[in-house]
């Protein structure tokens, strides 16, 4: 993705990204920024660079850590059967697909498309093979409908032209094999003479390596445990023609959180309710239901490559309702495997799908720590792309996993409770309250339409998906709950 200046800088980089930034003005519904600048003023859109055009199948080790193969599917015919005459895969014989392929190392694996606006009905099966190994996993499906997390239509980012169709990604694990069924099935009136839906044009499917871990060191400046080793260290990804060096993009992704940690920090230490409060900007007289700030990861943290996203931020105005989101990327996996979960999921919304940045303004693992998402400031009203019809004046908050028949942890849920609780009560919202937003469209509303929400909602409350899951959406009122509490409410 283009990382074109929006505004040219002025002052020694180095200089002005020691300064604390102040907050947006709110003088337009959704600004974009440079990091540099002391208040917002509209800027031109950077273009976005479709994926095919900066990821190949074989990239050079310049782009490591982290890479996509990008795989280009094409049309099935009948499964193979053994002697037996038992199917070895699925089924049906019309699609398109990649049959058993050896890849390089990937761990996240997902099917694009090139219309963002065409809908995948039918069916996306993966198998994988673990590294090293001859052992291949069972059929896993990935979930289709993807284009409810999404910049709303007739945004920047939406109608920068390079956006794609795209399934939700699927952590899998250290693979060096993949194989891969599409098929389609009835779409009622759009179904084409056989009875099924055409399936959308230009499948491919992307297979994600989120490269090593950052090193964090310790306050005494030894590698923190689990850290790789400076020996095991990967050079760092190519700018992208017109970008500024990553080192840059960096600092200026760090600077945004000036105010709240040290330049270059890998997170955000907690805060008592006390403090918080005492740091809050509220009204004459009013009391400042705040929360305590909880321990928040920065992107330096979970090592984002910022030379990745587009160079500016963007902002609205406030921050109404916080929206709550599975990424439907599986449970198979580790606490200590959540930032190379992040880095996959962000590479993959923005160099598969040619999203802007990573689509949610935070993250929680299973867990319970809590992750800086979107770039622009964690404490600022950052225009995400995770509810379609309903990012402005909101935040999108993933928890990392699928919960449509699996029970979220409490601690996940836990961290919702202290994250809204803060966040929100920075802009003055009560978690158990109601709010009116104005949907962008999001095909459960039309545009324009006002929507009584509650301020945390589930995904589904404003848009027809199974998003966050059943099991997590049934424990929101227990986030309400505690969030309010939390705020002294």
């Amino acid at each position: 993705m283009s990382a074109l200046l929006a505004t040219s800088i002025g002052v020694t980089c180095a200089a002005a990204l020691t300064l604390p930034l102040a907050a947006p003005a709110p003088a337009a519904p959704v600004v974009r920024t440079s990091a540099t600048q002391a208040a917002p003023v509209p800027t031109p859109v950077p273009a976005l660079v479709p994926a095919e055009a900066t990821e190949s199948a074989e990239p050079s080790a310049a782009e490591l850590p982290g890479s996509t193969q990008s795989l280009p599917l094409s049309p099935l015919t009948p499964a193979p059967t053994r002697a037996t005459g038992t199917p070895t895969g699925p089924t049906a014989s019309t699609g398109q697909g990649l049959r058993q392929r050896d890849v390089r190392p990937f761990s996240l694996v997902g099917v694009v498309w090139d219309d963002a606006d065409a809908e995948l009905h039918g069916t996306v099966q993966i198998r994988t093979r673990a590294t090293g190994t001859t052992k291949w996993s069972g059929w896993q499906s990935l979930e289709t409908h993807n284009g409810d997390h999404a910049a709303d239509a007739g945004s920047p980012e939406r109608e920068s032209g390079t956006v794609r169709g795209s399934t939700s990604p699927l952590w899998v694990g250290d693979s060096d094999g993949v194989e891969v069924h599409v098929h389609s099935e009835s779409a009622g009136p759009r179904s084409g003479a056989d009875g099924t839906a055409p399936l959308p044009a230009g499948l491919q499917v992307e297979l994600v390596d989120p490269g090593d871990d950052p090193e964090q060191p310790r306050a005494d400046g030894t590698p923190a445990a689990g850290a790789p080793s400076a020996g095991t260290a990967t050079p760092a990804t190519a700018a992208q023609p017109g970008a500024l060096p990553e080192s840059v993009a960096a600092a200026e992704s760090s600077a945004v959180n000036a105010d709240l940690a040290p330049l270059g920090a890998a997170e955000i230490s907690a805060l008592s309710k006390a403090e918080s409060e005492e740091q809050a900007v509220v009204g004459a007289g009013a009391k400042p239901f705040v929360g305590p700030r909880p321990r928040i990861v920065t992107r330096k943290g979970w090592g984002a490559d910022e030379s990745l996203r587009e160079r500016t931020f963007a902002y609205t105005t406030t921050v109404k309702a916080a929206f709550v989101h599975h990424s439907a990327t599986g449970n198979n996996y580790t606490c200590a495997q959540a930032p190379s979960v992040l880095r996959s999921i962000y590479r993959y919304h923005v160099k598969s799908s040619g999203w802007r940045d990573f689509g949610y303004n935070f993250a929680v693992d299973r867990c319970g720590n809590i992750y800086e998402g979107r770039a622009g400031g964690v404490s600022k009203a950052v225009l995400g792309a995770h509810t379609l019809g309903f990012n402005t004046n909101s935040m999108g908050v993933a928890v990392l996993g699928t919960f449509g028949s699996t029970n979220p942890p409490a601690a996940a849920v836990t961290a919702i409770a202290k994250l809204t609780a803060w966040k929100l009560g920075l802009f003055g919202r009560n978690p158990k309250g109601k709010v009116t937003l104005v949907s962008g469209g999001s095909g459960k509303y039309a545009k324009g339409a006002k929507v009584k929400l509650n301020v945390i909602s589930g995904h589904r409350d404003g848009f027809a998906t199974e998003c966050p899951g059943i099991r997590l959406y049934r424990k929101l009122g227990t986030a309400r709950s505690t969030s309010a509490r939390l705020q002294g409410r």
